[in-house]
């Protein structure tokens, strides 16, 4: 069976048979070679959709109210496609192989854009697969799913209650007790105003699922603003207790004591031990991410964690007619699915909108250029600066305005900024007085 006769059978079995559109679902109006073909199916899911009945008659007239009714065809023609099949039973055959042979066709096409696309000069490598990728992933079809009875999954089920939670221990102890880990498939937004300290918060995360999970496979970090010595430099501090103002100032006039180098060495060997992987390059697209990603699973078996740092001056390109917000929404569902198909955590460094200055805390609506950030995201913690101060350093709350499975909690924190490292602290007691009025 043709292109043709298969795509008139799909389209007369409609006629015959509207409600089989339901079980077609997983067809696009893209999949039909002809263009006639694609718009006439376009308008027969328009009407279904919207309760209307689908025939010759509806159909052409749909096509005229829009000055289109050249585009259809004959009414003849459309008369046709009804006799075009003796029965609409089996209209599922017939709607796989047009869906079948419009993959291959889409692919015949994508080649010749990829032979197009290595004529045109990129600035790197990556940006060149992330153009590539981006073309591969139009190829992929809508993803279709089935409905299961319950009766049919127990098996399933059971075998999911009894395995183990894929959880990864976070460096903080308190937050552990609380959340149980970091939850593998998470989409995780990690936001504060500039100077926070969000970068220190994300490499020690960094640094702590590294090293207490030794079996879970690398970190990677995306850094846009700093370059790779620059982290480093922070995580040496962390776990060397080298001052880090005299780090990055090399140790200053007088440079570094016997005592400060033996720290420092023994603090790179450890953090250089570890899977932790780090790219520091402005404008990274998502596309080159979740490609980044992609490799390291297949080269490792398995991916603990992903930090792009930070998610505003990412690459976003905008379609046209598009929001920024909702490009943004686009980066955000990308990066969740890729949290759920590689079994990983996903953390997206988020600034916060000025106007959140305003308050005594943040909410979800004040992420910036939200769009669907807020939706998008398993866990939301923002940081937020307070005006207490614990000796030397500097209190934060950690707020977890949104956690999907774990619900929400609030975690004072001291802000080591001199070796850039967050302790957590006991929480506040508050005076029997005041818990009395609050329980009013």
């Amino acid at each position: 069976m043709d292109d043709f006769f298969a795509e008139s059978a799909v389209l007369g079995s409609i006629l015959l048979k509207p409600d089989c559109l339901d079980e077609i679902a997983f067809l696009e109006p893209r999949d039909f070679s002809q263009k006639r073909y694609e718009l006439i199916f376009q308008v027969m899911r328009y009407l279904h959709e919207h309760d209307r009945p689908v025939d010759v008659v509806t159909i052409a007239g749909h096509f005229n109210k829009h000055n289109r009714l050249e585009d259809m065809g004959s009414i003849s023609d459309l008369t046709a496609l009804a006799s075009s099949v003796p029965t609409a039973s089996n209209v599922r055959s017939y709607a796989e192989i047009v869906r079948s042979r419009a993959h291959k066709r889409r692919g015949r096409l994508l080649a010749d854009k990829i032979v197009e696309a290595t004529n045109e000069d990129y600035e790197s490598d990556e940006d060149y697969f992330a153009a590539v990728e981006s073309l591969v992933d139009d190829l992929r079809p809508a993803a279709e799913s089935e409905m299961v009875g319950l009766g049919d999954t127990r098996d399933d089920y059971f075998r999911h209650i009894r395995s183990k939670a894929e959880k990864l221990l976070s460096p903080y102890k308190l937050f552990n007790e609380w959340a149980g880990g970091l939850w593998r498939g998470w989409l995780f937004i990690l936001a504060g105003r500039p100077g926070a300290g969000k970068t220190a918060k994300a490499l020690q995360y960094a640094y702590g699922i590294a090293k207490h999970n030794p079996d879970a496979g690398p970190v990677l970090i995306f850094s846009q603003e700093m370059d790779r010595n620059e982290l480093i430099d922070r995580l040496v501090s962390m776990v060397s207790q080298v001052n880090y103002r005299r780090l990055i100032n090399k140790g200053g006039t007088e440079g570094f004591t016997d005592n400060e180098w033996d720290r420092i060495n023994r603090a790179y060997d450890e953090v250089s031990r570890l899977p932790i992987f780090i790219r520091d390059s402005a404008g990274v697209t998502i596309q080159e991410v979740r490609a980044t990603a992609r490799r390291f699973r297949k080269r490792y078996g398995k991916l603990a964690a992903i930090i792009v740092d930070y998610l505003q001056i990412m690459e976003i390109p905008q379609r046209k007619n598009e929001t920024r917000a909702a490009a943004i929404g686009r980066v955000t569902t990308t990066a969740k699915q890729t949290a759920r198909q590689l079994k990983c955590v996903f953390m997206l460094l988020s600034q916060l909108s000025r106007s959140s200055e305003s308050r005594d805390e943040p909410k979800l609506s004040d992420l910036k250029e939200s769009g669907s950030i807020e939706q998008d995201a398993d866990v939301v913690e923002f940081l937020w600066d307070t005006d207490e101060m614990n000796g030397s350093a500097k209190v934060v709350q950690s707020i977890f305005a949104k956690g999907r499975n774990i619900g929400t909690k609030k975690f004072r924190l001291a802000f080591e900024w001199w070796i850039q490292r967050f302790v957590e602290l006991e929480p506040k007691e508050v005076p029997t007085g005041e818990r009395k009025a609050h329980r009013k």
